[in-house]
């Protein structure tokens, strides 16, 4: 791209693709710097919070499949699990972050940091949903279900239970079987990060250094995030989200419309989906040693994507790239 200003410290991918073809696609830094081991077009990387937009387009798929409805309410499946979430919470309201219900961690919390330790419980212990319950337990509602737009990470923890009680599957596969597989994702995963296979990113705290992030996350992404893929493979998905390859197009409008005019300045929310106000639609995650922001346009079927395996590493690019 003409005028590109990436920063020395960058690391990770830039990629630009029009209607399913690479328009440009370059990797940078190191996948591995203990090894040396470059980056590559094709390397998986953790999107974090990207993930979001997989898991609502799960839960989609349920309710197309009859298993689940916008209206269920949570409490309906949880039974006596998590009694401080209000019995008329319902599945749309967490989807749309408008639930309400109390969250695990606080990312506007005075003095919070994305490299800081925020699980209460060993990272080690959390690779299936259900161990994800006492960390959500125990957290007071914070205002009434449906009154407003508060970014929830526990929601989408929740929405995971729901989706597993529902549809009797254990989430990731779920997801897999839901989402990656109808999409044609094959290089995309809930991979534990303490056996990452070859050709996938370590994630990084800082620009340099060996530090990584390895005790700050679950050791398995779950519904809040923590998925890994490739700028092709999240291109793929954007593709096929439109063509109503998961869900149908009726229910991919819902997705992407406004739940929410103003959620964060400018930006509205659909379910699961950021919505820009140039009309794109976006992906992003930020988490310690993960930085990724994904936009599409449906019109052009045109895909920005921008992720580092260190913290902060995106952004400069991403400001630029997705301007």
């Amino acid at each position: 791209m003409e005028g590109l200003t990436v920063p020395a410290d960058f690391s990770g991918v830039i990629s630009v693709d029009r209607a399913g073809e690479p328009s440009f696609r370059r990797a940078y830094g190191a996948a591995d710097r203990a090894a040396a081991i470059p980056n590559r077009a094709d390397t998986r990387f953790a999107i974090a919070s990207g993930a979001k937009g997989f898991v609502a387009v799960a839960v989609a798929s349920l309710v197309e499949a009859g298993a689940l409805r916008l209206d269920t309410t949570a409490r309906s499946l949880l039974g006596a699990d998590l009694p401080l979430i209000a019995d008329d919470v319902t599945v749309g309201q967490l989807l749309a972050h408008r639930s309400g219900i109390g969250d695990y961690l606080d990312e506007d919390a005075d003095g919070y940091e994305v490299t800081d330790y925020v699980l209460s419980e060993p990272v080690h212990r959390l690779d299936r949903t259900d161990a994800f319950l006492p960390m959500l337990d125990g957290r007071p509602t914070v205002f009434p279900a449906g009154a407003r737009f508060s970014y929830c990470n526990g929601g989408y923890l929740v929405l995971a239970l729901l989706l597993e009680r529902a549809g009797g599957v254990p989430f990731h596969d779920a997801v897999a079987e839901r989402v990656f597989a109808p999409a044609g994702m094959s290089d995309t995963a809930y991979l534990r990060s303490d056996e990452l296979p070859a050709n996938t990113a370590t994630g990084y705290l800082h620009a340099d250094g060996l530090r990584s992030n390895v005790l700050h996350l679950p050791v398995r992404g779950n519904g809040d995030g923590g998925a890994y893929s490739t700028v092709a493979d999240i291109s793929t998905f954007w593709r096929a989200l439109f063509a109503g390859a998961m869900v149908s197009p009726g229910f991919v409008a819902d997705l992407v419309r406004p739940h929410t005019e103003k959620a964060y300045r400018d930006f509205g929310y659909g379910l699961g989906f950021w919505l820009r106000p140039d009309g794109r639609v976006q992906l992003e995650g930020s988490d310690a040693g993960v930085s990724f922001r994904s936009a599409h346009d449906p019109d052009t079927s045109t895909t920005w994507t921008v992720v580092s395996n260190w913290s902060d590493g995106a952004w400069p690019v991403a400001r630029e790239v997705i301007a």
